[in-house]
């Protein structure tokens, strides 16, 4: 509630939550009177209203219960206000935070798993991939951590990269994984609209086809190619292989993220493409992300050890 980005939000909030209990309190003022009439001889206006013939609509007082159970919730409401968060910027007298709560409760979950984790410290990457506890493990936590992205084969999907198959982006070595899943990733190919007409855009994507062994036009390949040596070679490469420091694909080896049709590789150089890959070193504990690179690493590498034909199954 205080962490706003515009300090117009927080008085905006404030009057709101404010006001609102101001008001419910002015109104039993005003009505104070009424609220406190008691029928003469029991006898209750009538406001005039029947229904079905016989059903009569009463004009009873409101008890006096009601009046100060509404009195108290609104005492409940300043109270609250005032020691805890919910007034724009004001933090509360108690200084609670959520944000705080739920790094309380991270520390004392990793605290409470560190003795499942403490045998692979000493492990490298690759002896966790061929440990079939630590494969447990790992598959566990990629189920419940990015399976939502890349699927629950890893395979990924349309502008999820396949982490299966051995094609990496920013490289596929252990450190590389990790610090991906560390300090996460933004890919930015940015957009030619403006600059390369479709048609060039079109002779372009015809020669990329041609690097994976695609089907091409002989013509259209000939002017792509002098058009990607003016506008793609600084981060693809004069061969069309990439650059995993920029984390530009590789052309040429027949994995897409995106499709390859023509009409995808043209809509992709005209429009661009933007992929974020969430950092997670305040989701993940130092000594998960380990086990889960190593899973990750162990999908297209061969681990020290052969693993059991469930998991194979399991991480197709």
């Amino acid at each position: 509630m205080s962490d706003f980005v515009n300090g117009f939000w927080g008085y905006f909030i404030s009057v709101v939550a404010v006001g609102g209990v101001v008001w419910c309190v002015w109104l039993l003022y005003t009505q104070r009177r009424w609220l406190s009439t008691k029928p003469v001889n029991g006898q209750v206006e009538d406001t005039g209203h029947v229904w079905d013939g016989d059903l009569t609509e009463l004009n009873n007082p409101v008890p006096s219960w009601w009046t100060w159970m509404y009195l108290l919730a609104c005492v409940f409401a300043l109270g609250y206000l005032f020691f805890m968060p919910g007034l724009g910027e004001y933090k509360g007298s108690l200084g609670y935070s959520s944000a705080e709560e739920v790094a309380r409760n991270q520390a004392k979950l990793a605290e409470a798993v560190r003795p499942i984790y403490a045998r692979f410290e000493t492990m490298t990457v690759p002896q966790i991939a061929a440990d079939p506890g630590a494969r447990e493990i790992g598959q566990r936590l990629f189920l419940n951590t990015c399976a939502q992205c890349h699927g629950s084969d890893a395979k990924g999907g349309p502008s999820f990269p396949n982490l299966a198959d051995g094609d990496w982006l920013h490289g596929g070595s252990p450190e590389a994984i990790m610090q991906t899943i560390t300090q996460g990733r933004v890919g930015v190919m940015p957009p030619w609209k403006g600059v390369i007409d479709p048609k060039t855009a079109g002779d372009i994507a015809q020669y990329v086809r041609s690097l994976s062994g695609l089907t091409a036009d002989p013509v259209r390949v000939f002017r792509g190619k002098r058009e990607f040596a003016n506008y793609c070679v600084a981060c693809h490469g004069v061969d069309g292989k990439g650059n995993q420091s920029l984390g530009a694909p590789n052309l040429t080896d027949e994995v897409w993220l995106y499709g390859s049709s023509e009409a995808t590789i043209v809509q992709t150089i005209l429009e661009g493409r933007q992929n974020r890959m969430p950092a997670h070193e305040d989701v993940l504990t130092p000594d998960q992300i380990k086990i889960l690179t190593a899973w990750v690493w162990g999908l297209s590498n061969k681990p020290d050890a052969k693993p059991q034909a469930t998991e194979k199954t399991a991480a197709r």
